[in-house]
């Protein structure tokens, strides 16, 4: 029996995406990438366009598209709080629209769909590390709302197509992820800290820098994808996928200082508005469901990303997106 599958990746030229969408192309599937390049650019993907099973479509997923796959790998969505709290409404539009509209294509052609959510619909939590019964400590009215709701309200969405409809759903939820690809100005800690420690200017640590985050590497991430995607086990989440090794912000920038060879030094700024204190994931039941954990160590991801930094031209990226959130 054939194993070859039309498989949809959205979001498919950001940093997981276009890792994804290079893994399907490797097991042999017929792979469309669906991005409106808002945070992402073409270059991310263009060695894969002259592969004659990629397709590039370039669509806004908060409208409709009627596409015959098998499978969909939904990731379509800003994440990085500089560029989600550019236009909220829009985030909000692309976590909820762009949900439905994947799933009424799951729907019509009985395909298996896969959400990305996110650890920010723990918000601000109260217990570490966060296990999936954890409903989560989020402001729903604050600058972080848009991005954090608009997950939430995707997979209840998910859900209820399931309980209504039959839809073959998978929930997963993405911990702080990084590696070679990701955007320069993304505006997430890892690609501000190699960007400041490269060039030179000071690192730039919102609050005392003691609030924790927990960064798993790409690669260890689309494995989990594709196995929560293959699992026939009836499992449909939500599922932790992280790294569940803990750091302080102040750790990650001394690390990058010193694995640079930086001379720059740490400067603090206020903390924003929202800002989680701790975020680790509790991952026993990616062990359990799928056999999964990540084997990528900080130092070797943060090696390896490095080493790709040195190799861009910043002049081929677009600079950051201005913030609109005062």
């Amino acid at each position: 029996m054939s194993t070859y599958k039309r498989i949809l990746v959205t979001g498919g030229a950001g940093l997981i995406g276009s890792h994804l969408c290079r893994r399907l192309l490797a097991d042999d599937h017929d792979v469309i990438c669906m991005d409106n390049f808002f945070t992402s650019q073409k270059r991310d993907i263009a060695a894969l366009l002259d592969n004659p099973n990629f397709e590039l479509i370039r669509h806004d997923i908060t409208e409709p598209i009627w596409l015959e796959v098998d499978e969909i790998y939904n990731l379509a969505c800003p994440a990085s709080p500089v560029h989600y709290q550019f236009n909220p409404v829009k985030t909000l539009q692309t976590s909820i629209l762009g949900a439905m509209h994947m799933l009424d294509i799951a729907d019509r052609t009985k395909a298996r769909i896969l959400q990305a959510s996110t650890s920010e619909v723990y918000g601000d939590p109260d217990i570490s590390p966060q296990t999936e019964a954890y409903r989560g400590r989020v402001n729903p009215i604050g600058p972080r709302a848009c991005y954090d709701e608009g997950k939430r309200c995707a997979e209840t969405l998910l859900f209820d197509y399931h309980r209504m409809r039959g839809v073959d759903i998978r929930v997963v939820r993405i911990f702080n992820t990084y590696g070679p690809g990701l955007h320069p100005y993304d505006g997430r800690v890892i690609s501000n800290f190699i960007i400041q420690a490269l060039s030179s200017q000071n690192l730039t640590i919102y609050g005392d820098g003691s609030q924790t985050r927990s960064f798993c590497y790409v690669d260890d991430l689309v494995d989990a994808l594709v196995l929560m995607m293959e699992n026939e086990a009836g499992f449909t989440g939500p599922v932790n996928l992280g790294n569940p090794e803990e750091f302080t912000i102040r750790q990650l920038a001394e690390r990058v200082l010193e694995m640079t060879g930086s001379e720059s030094t740490l400067v603090e700024m206020p903390l924003p508005a929202d800002d989680p204190t701790q975020r680790r994931p509790d991952i026993a039941l990616a062990r359990e469901k799928l056999g999964w954990e990540p084997t990528t160590s900080l130092r070797e991801g943060l090696g390896r990303t490095i080493e790709a930094f040195n190799l861009i031209d910043l002049a081929r990226y677009r600079p950051p997106t201005p913030n609109r959130i005062k």
